[in-house]
């Protein structure tokens, strides 16, 4: 069972892999294209998806102190490296 916010390391396919939901502890990444056509193939996959939503929505809904917007990460600063070479 996918759990939002969870971890760092589910990801749940649909429909093979065409639409990825990659979980995060702070935050969660749809990639892909989902067709969702009028067959019992794209009613399977449309299930899947209300069931991934509806649990990420039930996981935000149930935060008492959720932030306005999480902090974005910082910018990696460059750094200088030793050339291994001289």
């Amino acid at each position: 069972m996918f759990k939002p916010y969870s971890n760092d390391d589910d990801v749940l396919n649909i429909q093979g892999d065409a639409l990825t939901v990659s979980n995060g502890t702070m935050r969660i990444v749809l990639n892909g294209t989902l067709e969702l056509t009028q067959d019992q193939r794209g009613l399977k996959a449309a299930l899947a998806l209300k069931e991934a939503v509806d649990a990420i929505v039930a996981s935000l809904q149930a935060q008492s102190h959720l932030p306005a917007k999480v902090k974005d990460e910082p910018d990696a600063k460059p750094g200088v490296v030793q050339n291994p070479f001289n």
